[in-house]
């Protein structure tokens, strides 16, 4: 769904824009809540795997593929706030690189991608998991549920910003209607995405889950044959022990080699169908003012390597390079926020000070 230049005018993309910028400025002071020594690299790995799965397109109608979106997926596996950094590192390096989104676009495609998805997403998983029992499999259920509604949200949100600043007339009922419909298509091939990946990840390391805290259950100690909760400190060092007896260097390393696989490998039996965003604006007309993009030169552009002329070499390299570039700058910005966070010398002073009682 990735918006090109000259869909929406200049006066909404500049809104947007400041909309995007405002939000990635609330995520990246949120996101010092949310980022700790273990999950900052996880998050960078997040947005290298978001970056992956987007290039493997999948059919979901005659003649149109739809490919994860990510929002609902990075808001479970790393909270919200990171997760709108997350997908909004994504955007900015495939509009940079590979000349996917309009850079003028930009701030339409975080708001409508990023934003929109995560916020639904996180709303919808918060609010399942109130009235679903305490387990994995509702952490993965909720998951499913909140990633596919999220699409059509999305689509729903391009559409309002189109109402009011498309750059072609095509009425907007066509336009709702045809965007609704192919999406909640590809919202299945999100929620069955992100319910597989966060109960892989479950499955390993639920403690790395941001969306499946609190599901353990507390720690019980046997006082005189008599099971009585355990001290406040037992529980933490529980739960730091048995962080320890999995690696979670293994989960990122492991997570890093899927990533590359896919966007080196499997990238290549992608459906070469246009995406939704792409059918529904060939078919209404909503693409009549479209403008080449600013990075059509790169030499990545187009998921590429320019002067490779072997397709497969060349769209397999671009994916390698893409998820490397997306896991060092995402994980060296995640970890500039925790380190922040660290440093912050009121976090410090309560983190070391012990309460009087």
């Amino acid at each position: 769904m990735h918006v090109p230049d000259g869909f929406i005018n200049a006066p909404v993309s500049v809104a947007a824009g400041v909309a995007a910028a405002a939000a990635v400025a609330v995520s990246l002071r949120g996101a010092r809540r949310e980022l700790d020594e273990r999950t900052a690299p996880l998050a960078g790995l997040v947005a290298a795997f978001i970056f992956a799965v987007q290039m493997l397109n999948f059919p979901v109608a005659a003649g149109t593929s739809g490919h994860l979106l990510g929002g609902a997926l990075a808001a479970i596996l790393v909270g919200p706030y990171t997760g709108v950094l997350c997908v909004s590192v994504v955007l900015l390096m495939q509009g940079i690189l590979f000349a996917d989104g309009g850079l003028t676009a930009l701030g339409v495609n975080i708001t409508v991608m990023g934003v929109v998805t995560v916020v639904t997403a996180h709303l919808l998983f918060r609010g399942l998991l109130r009235v679903l029992p305490p387990t994995r499999r509702a952490v993965t259920a909720a998951g499913f549920v909140a990633a596919l509604l999220s699409v059509p949200a999305s689509a729903a949100a391009f559409t309002a910003l189109y109402a009011v600043g498309g750059t072609t007339d095509v009425p907007l009922g066509k336009v709702l209607t045809a965007m609704l419909g192919v999406h909640v298509l590809i919202g299945i091939g999100e929620g069955v995405i992100t319910a597989a990946t966060v109960g892989a990840v479950i499955a390993v390391r639920p403690d790395l889950v941001h969306g499946a805290r609190g599901l353990a259950a507390p720690l019980k100690l046997r006082v005189d044959g008599v099971l009585v909760d355990a001290p406040a400190a037992a529980p933490a060092a529980a739960a730091s022990a048995g962080a320890g007896a999995g690696s979670t260097k293994k989960v990122w390393a492991t997570g890093l080699v899927t990533a590359l696989v896919l966007a080196g490998f499997v990238s290549f039996y992608a459906s070469a169908a246009p995406d939704g965003l792409e059918k529904v604006a060939a078919d209404k007309g909503i693409d009549e003012k479209v403008q080449e993009h600013a990075a059509a030169g790169s030499p990545l552009a187009d998921y590429g390597v320019e002067d490779v002329d072997d397709a497969r070499l060349s769209g397999g390299l671009a994916g390698v390079i893409g998820v490397g570039v997306t896991v060092a700058a995402g994980t060296g910005i995640f970890w500039a926020v925790r380190r922040r966070r660290t440093d912050d010398p009121a976090a410090t002073t309560a983190a070391t000070s012990t309460p009087v009682v």
